[in-house]
């Protein structure tokens, strides 16, 4: 245990199980002393997150829809009556229909490229609108905000597709928000993991060959694990990531830097 983030609330939206990326940010956070509130969608989701929100001490768990205003005011509304203000906000809410994520890009349909930039992308800003006021009134004067992101952003991954796409918006809106935002204390970075063994992930045709070859060509030789992710959005919440804002922080490994897979993989 620690106390880099002794004092400090947050929301965490989007853990599925306890392999979710949100998961493993959760309790990093939670061990250097934040107190927590988790959103989920549905009664099934709420009954995943009700045990592990429960392990880190928390009890305040919301029901949060991302496409509907009123769920959202609602959400937000909790949080200000119970807290007050809201010191960061962990948004690791990404969606495509998983059977556009086989086949080719060029057959994405207009339904599930809108539904997956506005669930991927779009409630990000929905969700900085309404965190906003309360980092503002948080003793800081200031706050964080940390979404999720892959390099299937900008280099083309096989059957990523649409996801991509939203990805590569998701991005840019971390940049934007970052100098909408800064004038009052709130940084706004992305973590870019490589692939991970999650229920996201395992949505992705051709996810375990993925897997197996950026861990073999990676130059640590390894994906990345929660524990590593973890402690990277601690140093982004905490006074030590004080200046980093409108960042894409890699957590891969090392394969980003790679041109070609290692010698005696080709």
């Amino acid at each position: 245990m620690g106390d880099l983030l002794q004092g400090k609330r947050g929301l965490v939206m989007g853990v599925a199980n306890d392999h979710s990326i949100a998961w493993g940010i959760a309790k990093a956070v939670s061990d250097q002393g934040a107190e927590l509130a988790f959103s989920y969608q549905g009664e099934a989701f709420g009954k995943r997150v009700q045990p592990l929100a429960a392990s880190v001490g928390s009890d305040f768990l919301l029901d949060v829809d991302v496409t509907d205003d009123a769920s959202l005011d609602a959400a937000f509304g909790a949080i200000t009556e119970r807290w007050g203000k809201l010191d960061f906000v962990i948004h690791a809410i990404a969606f495509s229909s998983k059977n556009e994520l086989t086949g080719r890009f060029v057959n994405t349909s207009r339904a599930n490229f809108k539904h997956s930039l506005e669930i991927s992308c779009y409630s990000l800003i929905e969700v900085a609108r309404r965190a906003h006021p309360l980092m503002a009134a948080s003793e800081s004067g200031g706050g964080s905000l940390i979404t999720l992101t892959y390099g299937g952003s900008n280099r083309v991954t096989p059957f990523y597709n649409v996801m991509g796409v939203a990805k590569a918006a998701l991005e840019s809106t971390v940049r934007y928000l970052a100098n909408d935002l800064g004038p009052d204390g709130i940084r706004v970075n992305a973590i870019s993991p490589g692939p991970m063994k999650t229920l996201a992930g395992a949505a992705i045709g051709g996810a375990r060959k993925t897997f197996r070859h950026t861990e073999a060509n990676a130059p640590l030789r390894k994906n990345a694990t929660l524990e590593a992710i973890g402690g990277t959005a601690v140093w982004l919440l905490s006074d030590w990531g004080a200046c980093t804002t409108g960042e894409i922080v890699l957590v891969d490994g090392g394969y980003h830097v790679l041109g070609m897979p290692q010698s005696e993989n080709l």
